[in-house]
This record gives C-alpha cells, sequence and structure tokens, in this order.
C-alpha cells in the first residue's frame, strides 16, 4: 500500500486542477530509479493512464500508480507535502529506506 497524507492529496488536487487535469481522471505516478546521493531515487509526475503492470493504490481521492521494479522499494511508504519555512515540497516517509541524503530525494536500502 502507497499512502498520501493529507496536506499532499490537497497539494496534488491543487496541482491537477492548475494543469486542467480532473482528479478523479489522473493519476500520480511514482517510481524508484538509479541515482542521487545514496544510490536511488524517488520519480513522481501526473499522468492520464496507467501503463501495462502498473499496480494502482488510492489513498484520500489521490489515485496512485506504481510500477512493478519500483514496488517493492515503496511498499509502505507515505507521500507528504511540506509547505513550511523549513522548506516546501513533496516528501516519501519510506519505512524500507536504510538511509537518506540531507536533500531527502534518494535513499539506500
Amino acid at each position: 500500500m502507497i499512502n498520501v497524507s493529507a496536506e499532499a492529496a490537497k497539494k496534488v488536487a491543487s496541482l491537477m486542477n492548475e494543469e486542467g487535469k480532473d482528479v478523479a481522471a489522473s493519476y500520480v505516478r511514482v517510481g524508484v530509479k538509479s541515482g542521487g546521493c545514496s544510490g536511488l531515487s524517488y520519480d513522481m509526475g501526473i499522468v492520464d493512464s496507467p501503463e501495462e503492470g502498473d499496480q494502482l493504490f488510492e489513498d484520500q481521492g489521490v489515485k496512485i500508480l506504481v510500477e512493478k521494479k519500483s514496488l517493492l522499494y515503496l511498499l509502505g511508504t507515505t507521500l507528504e507535502y511540506s509547505g513550511g519555512l523549513n522548506g516546501k515540497g513533496f516528501s516519501f516517509n519510506n519505512p524500507n529506506a536504510s538511509r537518506t541524503c540531507g536533500c531527502g530525494e534518494s535513499f539506500a536500502l
């Protein structure tokens, strides 16, 4: 399961609306790719349709697609959003990560 915090769900809906996308008909694709300070980095974007082999999760009204090869890295992860003074943006609270880099954009198992 991939979870979405209430703040992240609000921001995803806002971004989709800004792009002229329907929240009910669009998806957030989340994946993992090689790279970053710690070896693996997160990849996220808004898409209109699933691809073959995608796993679908829904939480807080947000539909999340995860490609098959990234699923084991992301199970149990929560997508969060912070708009405070300490920084702004999406982050991943991943219980599978053994370490993360200072910017929070990459991790290692």
